[in-house]
């Protein structure tokens, strides 16, 4: 299908934009933000390029009406997971309506559409008034720098953050927690159980809690539009070779969390798992340390963007639903700044997987969608 849109998203895929952050040496996102700059620029956008950290600049587009009027702005972030065991991941393939590649779907379908909308809009000359703002920002897959850094010096009325929803237009989202866990033991031969102490087997109680707390969180009465909480180990390590005692294992764990829970939740809940295991066993230790967080969001009620979204779906002939999603956005970013948000992206599959895919008619419906919305609010 030869479509502009399909054809940036496409010089989009083919640029490795891996993130340093989440995988050492990864090519960042340098190159691709200079192939957003330049055709934003081409498309009649005034655009303005800022490193957030060296290496890694948040391109931002600007469309000035002719008179004061409301901002609205798209968000999408330029960087993606790592590609380790993926076939040909900066190789873009269309077949059979979809692209593959790595980002397709998270979230380079996403970015392609709202650039086309906004260069339609250029090129159509139909904002009127107030301002259109196109932020393509780095680290979302990571610290989330680039969307940090855009709310200290830009701000809107209104966003869209066109991460992949299947073109649902997402009125919240869950957060989450990152939480490191360490048991002690104590080195010493294989050969000599009264003189070691295992910290692998001490993790192992510390995993049998947290998975009967995950049940129990999951269990929970669910919040209309974020679900329930949940808990998973995510990375763990220990020990120093065969016939040692371990003297030490490492957990990392991330917790989802939902409205009413803050940043203090999950250490708090680990850490009660730990003053239990010590009193069951005077010789348990452990300790926990809250690494990263990030709060779960939902929308404004009185925000009228779901409902001039909605309105525009129904008028292009898609199903207007409204729903959570599961995964982080930036939304919570730009919505703690004040800037009422969702999410609201094409459809695919793969996300943070070996094979990923975005579709195309999906991708042309958002940016239709996209370019409807600029027009109703800005027009």
């Amino acid at each position: 299908m030869s479509h502009e849109t399909v054809d940036l998203l496409q010089d989009l895929i083919a640029i490795d934009s891996v993130n340093p952050s989440l995988v050492p040496g990864g090519a960042g996102e340098a190159e691709v933000a200079g192939k957003v700059a330049q055709w934003m620029g081409s498309a009649g956008l005034d655009v303005v390029t800022s490193e957030v950290a060296p290496g890694r600049p948040n391109v931002v587009g600007v469309l000035d009406g002719r008179s004061d009027g409301p901002a609205l702005l798209f968000c999408g972030h330029t960087d993606t997971v790592g590609v380790a065991g993926m076939k040909g991941p900066f190789d873009p393939v269309e077949q059979e309506g979809r692209i593959y590649g790595r980002g397709a779907e998270d979230m380079k379908g996403g970015l392609a559409a709202m650039m086309g909308a906004a260069g339609r809009l250029a090129r159509d000359g139909v904002i009127g008034r107030g301002r259109l703002i196109v932020a393509c920002v780095v680290d979302e897959e990571y610290g989330s720098l680039g969307a940090e850094a855009l709310v200290r010096d830009w701000t809107a009325d209104a966003a869209v953050v066109t991460e992949p929803t299947s073109l649902v237009i997402g009125v919240g989202h869950r957060g989450f927690s990152w939480v490191e866990v360490k048991t002690e033991g104590r080195a010493a031969h294989g050969s000599r159980p009264k003189d070691g102490r295992d910290a692998i087997f001490r993790m192992g109680r510390v995993l049998a809690r947290l998975e009967s707390l995950d049940r129990e969180l999951q269990s929970r009465p669910a919040h209309p539009i974020l679900g329930t909480g949940s808990l998973h180990a995510s990375l763990i390590q220990g020990g120093r070779e065969m016939s040692t005692y371990p003297d030490e294992a490492v957990l990392l764990l991330e917790r989802r969390t939902v409205s009413g829970e803050g940043p203090e939740t999950a250490l708090g809940e680990v850490e009660e798992i730990l003053r239990q295991l010590g009193k069951e066993d005077p010789e348990f230790r452990a300790t926990a340390r809250r690494t990263f967080d990030r709060p779960p969001y939902v929308t404004p009620e009185d925000a009228s963007l779901p409902e001039s979204l909605a309105s525009v779906l129904a008028r292009i002939g898609r199903e207007a639903r409204r729903d959570g999603m599961s995964f982080w956005t930036d939304a919570a970013v730009l919505g703690g700044a004040g800037i009422a948000s969702v999410v609201f992206g094409p459809s695919g599959a793969g996300l943070h997987e070996l094979v990923e895919y975005v579709r195309v008619d999906d991708v042309l419906a958002c940016e239709e969608a996209l370019y409807q919305l600029g027009r109703e609010l800005l027009a």
